[in-house]
């Protein structure tokens, strides 16, 4: 059995790493111990569907720390090392291979598993999902041999990966069971933006349609069957439907689970010596006054310092806004704040939504939940103390150009 009083991570992605970086950085010199079931060092995921995706960024640079970094801080990193079961009472990890692994203190940052297509054909060769770096080098590769390719999901990663194969001449044909994609995350007035934008770069947009089975030609995809008896042809098929937490450990272990392991603001779970960051948590937020679940960069990056901290001991609480980002052709954005789907009654614009450089802003009450920046930069900042002044604004001063968004707060 490893050392009980190891501070111990479940989960070697980019909240794993933060976390240990934080724990060393907070000063804690005791025995750290970090386990992943990739044989990859913790890398970041967005590149896998942006930049690298597209061969603009090298591999090296999707890695959270340089390969010495971990024996530089004595973190015992472990990878290809499943945990297959936590014991709470004892406060031991059950290891793939049999071992015990002992912890005063465990993180649970296992992330989300992508989820699966339930119809026939789910299972050939050339149907992909991407969550992980090889997923991504698969994709590269396809995108290289491809001529048309069928894209299961327009959410985010959907999206981003039809504007790589855009890049790569490939021919794409986006299929979304709602009217619209990023209908749900984004609402109407801007989910228009994002599929006229992929429209005008010749993607094929079919919404409100439904996959019958993936088609194939001796174990290999070639389509796509929708319940209305239509024929996709595609050399290849990407899946990208969402993703579901990797709460199972927590859940067996008789933790709280809840659309992920349920945690207060200090990132502690049911059990005082459990917490967990990153994908897996379901977080209560102290502004918003609810417990969300955030599957985004900025989450990973950031819940992990608060996780170490209070580990650590440190009454701290993890408040900040949800923020994500994406880059689709000659388009970038950035998003701050929170809305539920059907929670706003109206969305302000102030710049030209056609030339796509504008912020949009999503009001309820006429206070601003959340702000996106597009093609617009450094005014985060500005947007986030937007949101969290709980103030009223004059709509007509929030559409204006002319009028700083300081001004407003």
């Amino acid at each position: 059995m490893g050392t009980s009083n190891a501070l111990v991570i479940a989960g070697a992605g980019l909240a794993g790493a933060k976390a240990a970086e934080a724990l060393r950085e907070e000063g804690f010199d005791g025995p750290l111990v970090l386990l992943g079931d990739e044989r990859e060092r913790p890398y970041e995921r967005p590149p896998l569907s942006k930049g690298y995706l597209l061969g603009a960024s090298e591999r090296e640079k999707v890695y959270v720390h340089p390969s010495r970094w971990y024996g530089e801080h004595d973190v015992d990193l472990r990878l290809g090392t499943a945990v297959t079961a936590i014991d709470p009472a004892a406060h031991e990890l059950t290891l793939a291979d049999g071992s015990r692994q002992g912890y005063a203190k465990l993180l649970l940052a296992t992330g989300a598993t992508p989820r699966r297509l339930s119809v026939p054909g789910a299972e050939l060769d050339g149907v992909h999902c991407l969550r992980q770096l090889a997923d991504s080098d698969e994709l590269k590769e396809t995108f290289r041999h491809a001529t048309r390719i069928a894209v299961i999901g327009g959410g985010w990663i959907g999206l981003e990966t039809t504007a790589a194969a855009r890049a790569a001449g490939v021919e794409v044909t986006v299929l979304e069971a709602a009217e619209l994609p990023l209908l749900k995350v984004l609402g109407r007035e801007v989910a228009q933006i994002f599929a006229d934008l992929h429209t005008a770069h010749g993607v094929e947009i079919r919404c409100g349609v439904e996959v019958a089975e993936i088609t194939g030609t001796l174990g290999h995809a070639d389509g796509v069957q929708l319940t209305d008896g239509t024929h996709v042809p595609a050399d290849a098929v990407i899946v990208g439907i969402g993703v579901t937490p990797n709460s199972g450990l927590a859940e067996d272990a008789g933790l709280e689970v809840d659309d992920g392991v349920r945690v207060d603001a200090q990132l502690r779970s049911s059990h005082p010596d459990i917490h967990a960051a990153g994908d897996v948590a379901h977080a209560f937020h102290p502004l918003l006054g609810t417990h969300l679940r955030v599957e985004h960069w900025a989450n990973a990056l950031h819940q992990p310092v608060t996780a170490a901290k209070a580990m650590l001991g440190q009454d701290v609480a993890y408040d900040r806004l949800p923020y994500f980002f994406t880059d689709q052709y000659d388009l970038g954005m950035e998003y701050t704040g929170h809305v539920v789907p059907g929670g706003y009654d109206r969305v302000v614009f102030r710049g030209d939504t056609g030339s796509r450089e504008f912020l949009a802003f999503w009001l309820s009450g006429g206070r601003v939940l959340a702000g996106m920046n597009v093609n617009i930069w450094d005014v985060v900042e500005p947007i986030r103390a937007l949101v969290t002044s709980g103030r009223t604004v004059d709509t007509g001063r929030l559409a204006d150009p002319g009028v700083p968004l300081s001004d407003l707060v």
